[in-house]
């Protein structure tokens, strides 16, 4: 049986924390939803904002929803060399001893201590789907990504199993880019 998946592109992005949010867009901001997400609840913010580092900045930077408790900056490793960060390859929500960056919006600034990282690759995958494909929580995969320029298999994706999840597998835009990615991948160990 094949075991197919999902791949997605996961471009640039940060999450604000309500504190943050109401900093760079004034108090009592809400996020704006422009378009649902392929995870249950998360969706794209029509607000954007900049992130500036030691060597340059990115402007027009994507806000997703909902707000968290903690913001969360999530780059490629292209992205963090041309702004002038060490950002360390980790698992969202793993930001402790990560880069800093400032954070520009319409009405403020932030600085950012840590919370600079570029997301490990990982597949979101509900119960059902890991039992059926025989993966569980925590785990890491290997997955091929089939296309007519540059086959690829990535190694070391993080299995994340929850009943919240749409079985889905994220990569960055420098991963993405390598593998010449279309939208399908296979589970090959």
């Amino acid at each position: 049986m094949a075991k197919e998946i999902i791949v997605e592109t996961s471009a640039r992005h940060i999450h604000l924390s309500q504190a943050d949010l109401e900093v760079l867009f004034g108090k009592g901001a809400e996020l704006t939803v422009k378009k649902e997400l392929s995870q249950p609840g998360q969706y794209a913010c029509v607000e954007r904002v900049t992130i500036v580092g030691p060597k340059k900045e990115l402007a027009g930077v994507s806000i997703l929803g909902p707000v968290r408790p903690n913001t969360q900056v999530e780059i490629s490793l292209t992205d963090a060399r041309s702004i002038g960060v060490a950002a360390p390859i980790r698992e969202s929500g793993d930001t402790k001893g990560s880069a800093g960056c400032k954070i520009v919006g319409p009405c403020g600034e932030v600085e950012i201590s840590e919370g600079v990282i570029v997301a490990k690759r990982h597949l979101h995958i509900t119960p059902e789907d890991a039992e059926k494909f025989g993966v569980c929580d925590k785990q890491t995969i290997k997955v091929k990504i089939t296309s007519d320029q540059r086959t690829t298999i990535l190694d070391d994706v993080v299995v994340r199993v929850s009943d919240k999840f749409a079985t889905a597998m994220h990569i960055d835009t420098d991963e993405s880019n390598a593998a010449c990615a279309g939208s399908v991948g296979e589970i090959i160990d």
